[in-house]
């Protein structure tokens, strides 16, 4: 029969099981405003709708690629915010940093806004290539309040090369990816 010091040992030793086999916290990162060419001119209010994202990108777990009809899904790297909201919040910030007589709004603003322009964005793809580079691939399409015939639908393909390893460099050139889309929406405003 075990004695009584035996016991605690045992049940101590039991206890910190749990902790020693428990996953570590998850890396969480986010997409960063990359800066572009400062353009005059654009609407004073634009309404940045809810961007589309393919469903396979829509999840916490960072999407490394893919391709190879395999989704490879980082296991402990999650995005430290629900990925359309953190595209639209990037977004926005890069298109007032390269319109700064624009403000632009999100659906999920507080704000009621009658805005002069609408930007929709449907993202179809946007993660890592076999080759080591990222691929954005999406559609934009940019009207205007008081021109209605005026506008603007485009494809878009952006590819930026992944310089490091990881998860991180990764994102870096995500935001990069995402910079290069945001000069084309400015661009399409500025007309």
């Amino acid at each position: 029969m075990p004695t009584r010091r035996q016991f605690s040992l045992s049940l101590l030793v039991l206890a910190a099981l749990p902790a020693g086999c428990g996953s570590p916290n998850p890396d969480l990162l986010t997409l960063d405003a990359v800066p572009g060419v400062v353009r005059p001119g654009g609407p004073h209010t634009v309404l940045l709708q809810d961007i589309a994202v393919a469903p396979y990108l829509d999840r916490k777990a960072i999407v490394r690629s893919s391709e190879g009809y395999h989704i490879e899904v980082a296991t402990n790297d999650w995005w430290g915010e629900p990925f359309t909201a953190m595209l639209g919040r990037v977004l926005s910030a890069e298109i007032e940093q390269r319109l700064p007589a624009t403000t632009v709004f999100t659906e999920a603003s507080a704000v009621d806004v009658r805005p002069n322009a609408t930007v929709a964005i449907n993202i179809t793809r946007f993660d890592e290539a076999v080759n080591g580079s990222v691929v954005l691939v999406a559609q934009m399409g940019v009207s205007f309040a008081h021109k209605p015939r005026a506008t603007v639908t485009e494809g878009i393909r952006f590819v930026v090369p992944v310089t490091g390893k990881g998860v991180t460099a990764q994102a870096a050139s995500m935001s990069v990816a995402l910079g290069r889309l945001s000069d084309r929406v400015a661009e399409a405003l500025a007309r």
